[in-house]
């Protein structure tokens, strides 16, 4: 079990920012502000999932699981909430949030389904949402020259996605999800997942005028594709998840711990165990 603490982060997101935030370079910041267009629909939809998942368990494994699933419920609601402020400055630079309306039709196409089937949906977003926090973490360059309340944002968002990438995995296998689906999912996910926000990510390009520069996609490959880039240098960790004996705490969660205890400053600690 996990001791999930819920933090509140201590920036100011109602002043506007530049539209090219991240070093000024445009594909970066249409990467991460697709992301987060994603986040606050998402967010939800993994909340009422593990929720879901935590009552049906019996009464002893509720128990167990109470308190961790509190702060994960915690840490994901003040992610929905900060993502939707910053959000709302995208929508007043012009960009149109698609992925979340896509986001929206597919939770609601699936709401007939086992709630195993959205826990492990649950797991498998939050097993890529933790690799690409560790990356991160590990590669300032991803957000070097950022306007610095909003990397630190991005920072604190990937500290605790590390955090708390556990939970779902461990309540989809209380509630008695096998391994079978649990990888079957989670093929499915990486396939949305990473369409979803390549299709974003090019609109965002499309509305800034960027997506035909070369310095755009010279940008691209660095970030993903370079052999220290977020996508070709993270296969073996997505190749985990299909491990019969993988767990996600088998990843390491240093960095996430040494920003958290580093930053102490950045927040304020809203909720704890006990």
């Amino acid at each position: 079990m996990t001791e999930l603490v819920v933090r509140r982060l201590l920036i100011d997101l109602e002043t506007p920012f530049e539209r090219h935030w991240n070093g000024g370079d445009a594909f970066r910041t249409a990467f991460f502000n697709a992301l987060s267009m994603s986040f606050p629909r998402g967010e939800q939809y993994f909340i009422d999932s593990v929720r879901n998942g935590l009552k049906s368990l019996p009464e002893a494994k509720r128990a167990e699981h109470a308190a961790e699933v509190q702060g994960f419920v915690g840490q994901e609601a003040t992610h929905r909430r900060i993502h939707a402020l910053f959000n709302a400055h995208l929508l007043k630079q012009g960009y149109v949030n698609r992925i979340e309306q896509r986001a929206h039709q597919r939770i609601e196409a699936s709401a007939h389904l086992d709630l195993r089937q959205h826990l492990a949906a649950t797991a498998a977003t939050e097993h890529f949402t933790a690799i690409f926090a560790d990356w991160m973490l590990r590669h300032p360059e991803a957000l070097e020259g950022a306007e610095p309340r909003l990397q630190t944002l991005w920072l604190w968002h990937s500290a605790e996605e590390a955090e708390h990438r556990c939970t779902a995995f461990d309540i989809y296998q209380a509630a008695g999800g096998n391994q079978r689906w649990r990888v079957r999912v989670f093929r499915v996910v990486t396939v949305l997942f990473m369409a979803d926000v390549l299709r974003q990510t090019l609109r965002n390009l499309w509305h800034d005028g960027c997506l035909l520069k070369r310095s755009t996609w010279r940008s691209a490959y660095r970030m993903l594709l370079a052999p220290d880039g977020l996508i070709r240098s993270n296969r073996g960790l997505w190749r985990d998840y299909l491990r019969p004996d993988f767990h996600p705490s088998q990843h390491d969660a240093a960095s996430s711990e040494q920003w958290l205890r580093e930053n102490a400053g950045q927040f304020s600690v809203v909720g704890q165990p006990g």
